[in-house]
Formats: structure tokens, sequence, C-alpha cells
């Protein structure tokens, strides 16, 4: 395993973490909805979750967690879009801007697999599948819910 590749790897999933907690944080205070105030909450929550697991993982090898959010990615800017969104309040727009955000954040994750999962260890390896596979079932839910919204416009 290489610790250092290890290291970036983890920064940069803790990074995606921090921008979907900004991001959900913001959505949540902007919309007046209790449904998606739950859902946007438990989505929090799940990036909370990863972080901590993550950061753990960055001390653990010897690293520093990054702190930050990418605020040069296209992720930052799917945010700026959510809080725009939001100004209008319309729950489609809402959820389709957080469908991209979820992309970006799952998109983030296989790319780090694709790129890094050999030099990783296989605990490493496991955490990171299973934050991916929580971070898809929240793109998942957002999506089943911008489908029945279709469904129910149409």
């Amino acid at each position: 395993m290489n610790n250092d590749k290890a290291i970036e790897t983890l920064n940069t999933l803790i990074e995606i973490n921090n921008d979907r907690i900004e991001g959900y944080e913001t959505a949540s205070k902007e919309t007046e909805e209790s449904d998606l105030k739950l859902l946007f909450a438990t989505f929090i929550s799940t990036s909370r979750k990863c972080r901590q697991e993550l950061v753990e993982q960055v001390f653990f090898l010897g690293g520093k967690p990054e702190e930050g959010t990418r605020i040069t990615g296209k992720f930052f800017r799917a945010w700026m879009d959510v809080k725009a969104a939001l100004s209008g309040k319309d729950r489609k727009t809402i959820l389709a801007s957080c469908e991209y955000g979820e992309d970006v954040a799952v998109a983030t994750y296989d790319k780090e697999i694709e790129n890094n999962f050999g030099e990783l260890s296989t605990t490493l390896q496991s955490l990171i599948m299973s934050q991916r596979n929580l971070i898809k079932a929240n793109h998942d839910k957002i999506r089943s819910m911008l489908r029945t919204l279709d469904q129910v416009s149409h």
C-alpha cells in the first residue's frame, strides 16, 4: 500500500463529503418543506459519518485530513446552482440540483476507486466501497423522488 496515495485518495473523499454537508445545510435552510429538511438532515448525517471515518484513517496513516471543500471543482458550482434554485423554492428544481450534486459525489468515489484502489489496503477498499454505496443510495433516493414528481406532473 502506498501511504501518500492512500492519504490523497482519502482527502479527496473527505472534500466531497464536506461539499455534500455544506450543500445540504444550505438546501435545508432554504426549503420550507419538512420532508426535504428531514431528507437533507439524513444526507448530512451520512456525510458526517463518512467524513469521520475517512479522517480517522488519514490520522492512522500519519497524514493531515483535509478540512475544506473543493471550491475550485464542479461540485461547488453545483451547490451554487442549488442555492440559486432554492430561491424559487421549487421542489423539482431543488431535487434536480441535488441530483446533479449527488452525480458528482458518486463519480468522485468511482474515480478514486478506478484510479487508486490498488494502492489501498483491503480495509480502506472495504470502507470506501461501503461509503460509495451509502452515497449512491442517497443519489438513488433523490432520483426516485424526481421520477415520482415527473409522473405526477404528466
